[in-house]
């Protein structure tokens, strides 16, 4: 009975200090989860303000995703109208098939950029982030067909808004079958490591080793080798000079 009681008397000290402890700890945590959350909406707060700011920008590039030569067709149009405007084409068609369509409609060769390193939309904007922040770009206008959305236009307000570059979209109108197949499981998959990553992009900025002015194409070299385009691009000359 005496040793009961004296066990008893000795542990309540202990497990008052371990409540203590514990409630100190989720204090802790508590304060630790409020700083986060003031943070992430102050981080908001900055960012909308410049997202609004950039809203009223004129477009300072264009960012062109791959998928249909359509897209840069339609690009060169928009291009020509504007050719003091860059031109970003992440992972489009071969680069004589852009050569041509750019050359055709004398758009200045230099104001456009080729990115070769993407292999998927997240990859599109992965890889043309860090070119745009470089080329201190505030407001883009992304050129996609419509079969591509709403997932390209949700990875672009993601991973560009998050950086505060404004994303203007702008359709190209198809004539075939596009390279876009969409589903709802790609698309949430997209999203998720979007909305991780544009957390992510604070800390590291990947950097494309395949990335070139279009007036570095060597044409000539390109027609002695053979190439194709696609159809509706209507660049079938090309056959005839492959055969020379």
């Amino acid at each position: 009975m005496f040793n009961s009681r004296f066990n008893k008397t000795r542990t309540r000290p202990s497990q008052r200090r371990q409540q203590r402890a514990h409630r100190r700890l989720a204090l802790a945590i508590k304060l630790a989860l409020l700083g986060g959350c003031l943070l992430i909406l102050s981080w908001m707060g900055i960012n909308i303000a410049a997202l609004r700011s950039a809203a009223a920008h004129p477009v300072e590039a264009f960012l062109v995703l791959g998928g249909s030569i359509r897209r840069e067709i339609y690009a060169a149009e928009l291009a020509k109208q504007q050719p003091h405007v860059p031109v970003l084409i992440s992972q489009g068609s071969e680069d004589p098939c852009i050569w041509l369509i750019f050359q055709n409609l004398d758009v200045p060769l230099h104001q456009v950029w080729l990115e070769k390193c993407a292999e998927s939309t997240f990859g599109n904007f992965f890889f043309s982030l860090p070119i745009l922040q470089q080329w201190q770009v505030h407001k883009v206008k992304l050129v996609t067909s419509a079969t591509h959305l709403p997932r390209a236009l949700w990875l672009a307000h993601i991973l560009l808004g998050a950086h505060g570059i404004w994303v203007e979209p702008d359709i190209a109108v198809e004539q075939g079958v596009p390279g876009n197949r969409e589903s709802w499981g790609k698309t949430g998959l997209d999203v998720t490591r979007s909305l991780l990553w544009a957390v992510a992009s604070y800390l590291y900025q990947p950097h494309c080793t395949d990335v070139k002015r279009l007036s570095a194409v060597n044409i000539a070299a390109a027609q002695r080798q053979g190439f194709d385009c696609e159809h509706q691009a209507g660049l079938e000359w090309n056959e005839g000079d492959r055969s020379q």
